[in-house]
């Protein structure tokens, strides 16, 4: 078990330091603190508010799962974040870049990938075609994460496992009923 936990971190640490100072570029640090936003509670919300309100009664639907989604996977969010509580990677790995306000509370997992997720798997397994817009948007608001040091690769995949995970079983209780 020890020498898995040694790998995890060896891999953690390498992986961020890759992301956030390897492919560190202007553009990037323009983009990624204006995309990491698209996963964060008033971005996925008001995406969920604005599709109930406009589209058609057959696929407003949608938006409630993706809303059941979003809020069931973020309990157990808040719960891991207090229990397993885990210090950003910008305030424990010397010589990463850092951006203006930075969060100082827990990194494990990342509640802005599990939300990305949580309404990009919704949506997709509603409509199939959709994968080439939900899917890239969910990676990048991930990947934003790392490449601004505030997870580490594991916090945004659990996240992405987290999201995936409650979509999925929304998708299909609410198919079973």
């Amino acid at each position: 078990m020890k020498s898995l936990t040694t790998w995890l971190v060896r891999y953690d640490h390498s992986l961020i330091h890759l992301v956030n100072c390897q492919w560190k570029c202007r553009f990037l640090d323009w983009f990624m603190p204006r995309v990491t936003h698209l996963g964060g509670a008033t971005a996925t919300l008001s995406f969920l508010a604005l599709w109930l309100m406009v589209m058609p009664k057959m696929i407003k639907m949608w938006a409630v799962e993706g809303f059941i989604a979003l809020v069931s996977s973020h309990l157990v969010v808040h719960f891991l974040k207090m229990f397993l509580p885990r210090i950003r990677p910008y305030l424990q790995i010397r010589h990463l870049h850092t951006f203006p306000n930075p969060l100082t509370d827990y990194s494990f997992p990342s509640g802005h990938t599990t939300a990305a997720f949580s309404i990009a798997i919704t949506f997709v397994m509603h409509a199939p075609a959709l994968i080439g817009i939900f899917l890239p948007y969910a990676i990048t608001v991930g990947f934003s994460r790392m490449y601004l040091a505030l997870h580490y690769p594991t916090d945004v995949i659990i996240g992405t496992f987290l999201g995936s995970g409650f979509a999925v079983g929304t998708v299909l209780l609410f198919e079973l009923f």
